[in-house]
């Protein structure tokens, strides 16, 4: 490495240094979490035929020297360089987020959220159809699918305590020890939420062994993983972080690792694509108690449909016209990342595709970080889920995907099949 690339390099790991003790307090999704106990009145109101908007109250932060901080990291990172594109744009993210934490419960945070996240009407990639209309797509395939197509077993569901002992057991085979504790989580709003070392699981949900599958490929064989291999990067420590600008990425890496290695099932897409019309509906106008008969009606069940809505209105007020748009970011990742991997083939650099695990980023960090993993400033992942690792198996996938897309259904007549 020559002098001046060891200065640069040691200016914009100072700088991430910096970032990552700047956005400490800057926890959006926890922030805007809701307090236990809501559900259970809710339900309780709602099942004696009295309806009431449930009420949240929101701490008042003041993160003025954390945003300030944030402006100069951002100032003092050279964006012309790899390193530096990468600080600045992390930081100016970060202050987004922070100034949504200093408005939350206010009509604000849609449009901060908006910015981190997108929204429903937000075009997928390739010029293609809106996130709105690939949720639609999916809701309207789910629906037409008989429901006594189901196998017996995808009929059965397990308690949160049984899976919680599944998980653990396979993730102490993977490695070889106790390296990710599952817990179980009674205030989770979400099903379940990984970190570096531990995973959570909403107590009293009921899993399927979809969810079993989607669990072990999502939340610890990304979302774990990622920010494990982060924390060996000591240039840049914020890839070990949840930083806003990586959730298309990182949700979208995480459902497309259900799609490679079968885990994801119709039901999964019908319930994320739920969830964007559900946040059209509230931009749109919809109160809580709206969407969640919105959710009623779709089939699922009551402390279901509550979480659903929860989701929705994280945040913001309750009485409708605010959204909080991370929902949005699922099937927008999902067609970008395997976008991504398909194109990667295309252009023989599969190993791009592996370095993504090297620590939370984003699909342009991973191509700009190229030369520096080559240089040793990045370190390649230490960690990845057996499907990647496997090379062959994977570019034998991607390569049958890259084909069959050249095939178009609108122009085979239904005659074409009868000699087959």
């Amino acid at each position: 490495m020559s002098n001046a690339l060891s200065q640069e390099v040691a200016h914009h790991a100072a700088l991430d240094s910096r970032m990552v003790a700047a956005v400490r307090d800057v926890r959006v999704l926890a922030l805007a979490s809701w307090p236990a106990g809501l559900e259970v009145q809710f339900l309780a109101d709602y099942a004696r035929g009295v309806v009431k908007l449930p009420q949240v109250e929101y701490p008042k932060l003041d993160l003025a020297e954390v945003r300030s901080e944030l402006d100069a990291i951002a100032k003092a990172a050279d964006e012309q360089h790899p390193l530096g594109q990468y600080v600045a744009e992390s930081a100016r993210s970060w202050a987004v987020a922070a100034a949504l934490c200093e408005s939350l419960g206010t009509d604000a945070v849609t449009d901060y959220s908006i910015q981190l996240f997108g929204h429903p009407g937000q075009a997928l990639p390739g010029d293609g159809p809106s996130t709105l209309e690939a949720a639609h797509h999916f809701i309207s395939i789910a629906d037409e699918l008989d429901h006594e197509l189901l196998s017996p077993a995808e009929h059965v569901t397990i308690s949160a305590t049984a899976l919680q002992l599944q998980l653990q057991r396979e993730l102490d085979d993977y490695f070889d020890g106790r390296v990710i504790e599952v817990e179980l989580d009674p205030d989770l709003i979400a099903k379940a939420a990984a970190g570096a070392t531990r995973i959570r699981l909403r107590h009293g949900a009921a899993f399927s062994d979809y969810d079993r599958h989607q669990l072990l490929q999502h939340e610890a064989f990304v979302h774990s993983l990622t920010a494990l291999n982060g924390r060996d990067q000591h240039i840049l420590p914020s890839l070990a972080l949840s930083s806003p600008r990586v959730t298309v990425t990182q949700e979208g890496l995480a459902t497309f690792a259900e799609q490679i290695t079968g885990s994801i099932d119709i039901g999964r897409m019908k319930r994320i694509s739920l969830r964007i019309e559900a946040v059209q509906m509230a931009l749109d106008g919809a109160d809580f108690v709206e969407v969640f008969r919105y959710f009623l009606k779709s089939g699922q069940s009551p402390e279901d449909s509550f979480a659903s809505a929860q989701r929705i209105f994280r945040g913001v007020p309750t009485c409708g016209g605010s959204a909080f748009t991370k929902d949005t970011v699922y099937l927008r990742g999902l067609v970008s990342v395997h976008t991504f991997f398909r194109w990667a083939l295309h252009q023989q650099k599969l190993g791009l595709c592996r370095q993504l695990f090297a620590g939370k980023m984003t699909l342009g960090d991973v191509q700009r970080f190229e030369p520096l993993v080559a240089e040793g400033v990045i370190k390649p992942a230490r960690w990845l889920p057996r499907w990647i690792a496997r090379a062959n198996g994977l570019a034998g996938m991607l390569a049958f995907s890259l084909f069959a897309n050249r095939i178009r259904l609108a122009s085979i007549a239904e005659d074409c099949f009868s000699d087959i």
